[in-house]
């Protein structure tokens, strides 16, 4: 970077915090949840919720679990006065749930805001006063005491207003950009605030510290949360929350240790949606808490319905790679990756105890919503593993290990050509047409066991076979014996055509996709140069299966580039 730019700024001033004790915590429950997604996330869409997008995020919000949702600044705009009333006099706010409103410290804001929840059984008003010492020296002008005079007088009236009011009203204080004020001066402010409102154990005051504009590492924004904690006069009469902005990208991470460091609720939206780069991001919040084995008391079960009426109400766009909630979050294509999580889902099905241990995902995809099939996707960064994976997952074709590197080279081959993602059925049919339906040069029309015994003193199981095979497109009769079917067929090849190859591996199994009747054999031949080639063949009879899967690897070898 250009040095002179260099100099236009200065890192942020640490908290000096020697015995800071957050290091050491775990979150082991979750927090009070408030969702601002109606506020903070409405104003910074390109165009704002309209009443029935408004009313059909906040029955989701509900649904989800949310106890407290900030519905909005009635005071400041007729959509969201309007939206309020709404809300109560159409009795969509269910028992239990809470609707936050904000308000500036001035007194026509203020009653306006207390003329539009009448009505409501309980509500939160949300009283903020910018403190920062930029907001102080260019935006209004105003020294410390000026600016906490204006936030007691505004705390001073909505007590007053709050006086005779049926609405049971909850207190919330925001030193708007706590995080470039003076740690002193908002402990300050906050102070004088409680002092007005008296709050107790049993009524807390809400005291919201927000990270108007994240400036600094997490870890600063968690000592700062910490320092304010232990001065804080009456600690036990107020929750601390947390309201961090993404700026630097790190909302998430200062959230979780802000709230080791003592912190009591979290006012954030879906999928990060805010001003500028957003707010702290809940559903990744809640989740991370998730696969720590904490309940967050959000239900996020049901992923996709929780993004269509997400993108259906804010016109926005839930990016692919999204934790938890990404269209490919669950999605591998290195094939390095694939084998991994093809083998520890493999793993899981032996498993008792319960964990979920799979390389990669550290979520079940089903805790979500999210099924199986989308784990693993082909393209031209895949391996052996994702093909494999699909093909046992999608058809039940499980192949041997042995065979998957020379199957994943062939659909590597197809990758390279379309150059595109390819889907389950393109594989398949791929495996189709290179296995099951390679009849180049050798094909079976009918095949018989003509006699078959057992010499118990010999211990050996004999069988002599009749099969008619075109061969290059002729029909051979041809006939052999040999200790067991598929021996007498290797023999009659040999004798018969003159085949050279030798029977190197054999597998079967019955598939677990489609019709229960059917079998799938994989045979293993070495030709006459020693090359390995595999065959795989289907039918309902598992001896037919087999003599299907040695002519498929004969016609695999036989199409093999001749050597000069």
């Amino acid at each position: 970077m250009n040095q002179d730019r260099l100099k236009k700024y200065r890192p942020y001033q640490p908290v000096r915090l020697s015995d800071r004790t957050w290091p050491d915590k775990v979150i082991n429950c979750a927090p009070k949840w408030c969702s601002v997604d109606l506020r903070d996330g409405n104003q910074a869409l390109i165009q704002p919720m309209n009443l029935e997008e408004k009313l059909e995020m906040f029955q989701l919000l509900v649904d989800i679990g949310f106890k407290e949702i900030e519905v909005g600044f009635p005071s400041a705009s007729q959509i969201e006065h309007d939206f309020l009333r709404l809300l109560i006099d159409g009795n969509h706010i269910p028992e239990g749930t809470i609707p936050q409103v904000l308000t500036q410290a001035r007194e026509s804001l203020i009653k306006k805001t207390f003329a539009s929840i009448q009505g409501a059984r309980e509500a939160i008003v949300h009283l903020y006063n910018s403190t920062s010492t930029l907001q102080r020296d260019i935006v209004f002008k105003k020294g410390r005491k000026e600016i906490v005079a204006l936030g007691v007088a505004g705390a001073r009236l909505i007590r007053e207003q709050a006086k005779g009011m049926e609405t049971k009203i909850r207190y919330e204080y925001s030193p708007e950009s706590f995080t470039g004020t003076e740690l002193d001066f908002a402990l300050e402010i906050c102070e004088a605030i409680m002092e007005v409102w008296e709050p107790t154990p049993e009524n807390p005051v809400i005291i919201n510290l927000p990270a108007t504009v994240e400036m600094s590492t997490p870890n600063i924004y968690a000592d700062q949360i910490e320092w304010f904690c232990r001065h804080l006069t009456n600690r036990n009469s107020a929750l601390i929350s947390l309201h961090a902005h993404n700026d630097r990208g790190e909302a998430v991470a200062a959230t979780e240790l802000a709230l080791m460091a003592g912190a009591d609720r979290v006012e954030g939206t879906l999928f990060g949606n805010g001003e500028r780069t957003g707010n702290v991001d809940i559903v990744t919040l809640a989740l991370n808490m998730f696969t720590q084995g904490v309940d967050p008391r959000l239900d996020f079960s049901r992923i996709n319905r929780v993004i269509n009426i997400y993108e259906r109400c804010t016109k926005l766009n839930v990016h692919p790679r999204h934790p938890y909630a990404g269209e490919l979050v669950y999605t591998a294509f290195s094939g390095s990756h694939q084998d991994a999580i093809n083998k520890g889902m493999s793993a899981l099905e032996l498993t008792e105890s319960g964990l979920w241990e799979v390389p990669y995902l550290p979520i079940d995809p089903q805790d979500v919503g999210r099924t199986y099939e989308s784990i693993i996707r082909i393209n031209s960064q895949s391996g052996k593993g994702g093909v494999a994976y699909i093909m046992e997952r999608e058809f039940g074709f499980s192949l041997p290990k042995d065979m998957r590197p020379g199957f994943g080279r062939v659909i590597q081959e197809v990758s390279d050509a379309c150059g595109d993602e390819l889907t389950p059925e393109i594989i398949f049919h791929t495996f189709e047409k290179e296995y099951l339906l390679n009849n180049n040069g050798y094909h079976l029309k009918s095949f018989n066991v003509m006699k078959r015994h057992v010499d118990r003193e010999e211990e050996l199981s004999m069988a002599e076979i009749e099969a008619l095979v075109v061969v290059k497109g002729k029909e051979r009769t041809i006939k052999a014996e040999g200790n067991g079917p598929l021996d007498a067929f290797c023999t009659a090849l040999r004798d018969c055509l003159g085949l050279s190859f030798g029977l190197h591996s054999y597998h079967e199994h019955a598939l677990t996709r489609g019709s229960s009747s059917k079998a799938v054999s994989y045979i293993e031949i070495l030709d006459q140069d020693q090359e390995s080639w595999w065959g795989a063949g289907v039918d309902t009879d598992i001896i037919v299966a087999s003599i299907k899967s040695l002519l498929s690897a004969l016609n695999r070898s036989a199409a093999k580039p001749k050597k000069e």
